[in-house]
């Protein structure tokens, strides 16, 4: 036997699923895995656990750091601290106008982008991308200037301009996906049935972009009423939830805060939940309904 001939043989030994060292490298990786992925779910998620613990918290001061007892007052009376609502209600103001202006803007530049040809369209696919690669810090700080230079008072209506220019790329990123994956020939053949270009967006284009379109939009809205950083930069004397509860952490979020946070994150994980079991449902009939 040769040497080659004797090197492949001990290579496929050392492969075999009975080999001690094959074996010892499996049950390593089998229990490290596992362990990790329980770790790091864990750590991700000792603050929401914290939030929501803390939302039925006594709160005997202004301050809610320490346990003092369990009351559900925080949630029949979440209002009672007003600033605590009205930062709340004026980020989903916010969020709402800076959703609608931002799906419409970017739903009408995706479908340019992908169905037409024009100078410098590469460009400017290139151009979608830099928003989102930008650090918040720099996209909020020139927003600031920009707003400055032009005379413009920082308010409510700031932050609608630059939560809309932030979420735009997200909106045409993800709408532009969708676009690209439809088939022309379905608009075509709208057309040839004597389909004016309004009935043909609206009963073929628009219904197979809607999935994205509205991807797009609970992107868009989570982005906006999360934001902090651009917010501070543009918001004045305006107060929105999250610069609320930056301000107040300094001297202990407020249990009110605590419940509208654990609200918002149930309702979020309520409509993922009833999201996949509807798509789940549909796909089992659609199944079932195939010969």
């Amino acid at each position: 036997m040769s040497a080659q001939e004797g090197l492949a043989l001990g290579r496929a030994y050392a492969s075999e699923p009975g080999d001690p060292r094959r074996r010892q490298r499996f049950t390593l990786g089998k229990w490290l895995l596992p362990l990790y992925c329980v770790l790091a779910f864990v750590f991700l998620l000792i603050p929401i656990v914290y939030t929501i613990a803390f939302s039925f918290n006594t709160q005997t001061g202004k301050s809610n750091i320490s346990w003092s007892g369990f009351t559900l007052a925080n949630w029949t009376g979440v209002c009672d601290q007003q600033d605590v609502c009205a930062a709340f209600g004026t980020s989903l103001l916010i969020g709402a106008i800076a959703t609608v202006a931002a799906t419409v803007l970017g739903t009408m530049i995706a479908i340019a982008l992908v169905r037409y040809r024009f100078p410098f369209r590469s460009a400017v696919s290139l151009l979608i991308f830099l928003p989102m690669a930008t650090p918040e810090v720099v996209m909020g700080a020139g927003l600031a200037a920009q707003f400055l230079s032009a005379g413009i008072p920082k308010g409510i209506g700031t932050i609608i301009i630059a939560h809309t220019l932030f979420c735009l790329s997200f909106v045409v990123v993800t709408v532009k996906a969708r676009a690209a994956s439809l088939d022309p020939a379905l608009e075509e053949a709208g057309r040839d049935l004597y389909g004016s270009p309004f009935a043909v967006f609206s009963r073929i284009t628009l219904p197979l972009l809607l999935p994205g379109i509205m991807a797009a939009a609970l992107l868009s809205f989570s982005l906006s009423f999360d934001d902090f950083i651009i917010t501070y930069f543009n918001s004045g004397t305006v107060q929105t939830f999250p610069t609320y509860i930056y301000i107040s952490a300094q001297r202990g979020i407020p249990a009110q805060a605590n419940v509208i946070a654990s609200a918002v994150f149930v309702i979020a994980i309520a409509i993922v939940v009833i999201s996949q079991l509807v798509t789940q449902s549909r796909r089992r009939r659609l199944t079932s309904a195939r010969p």
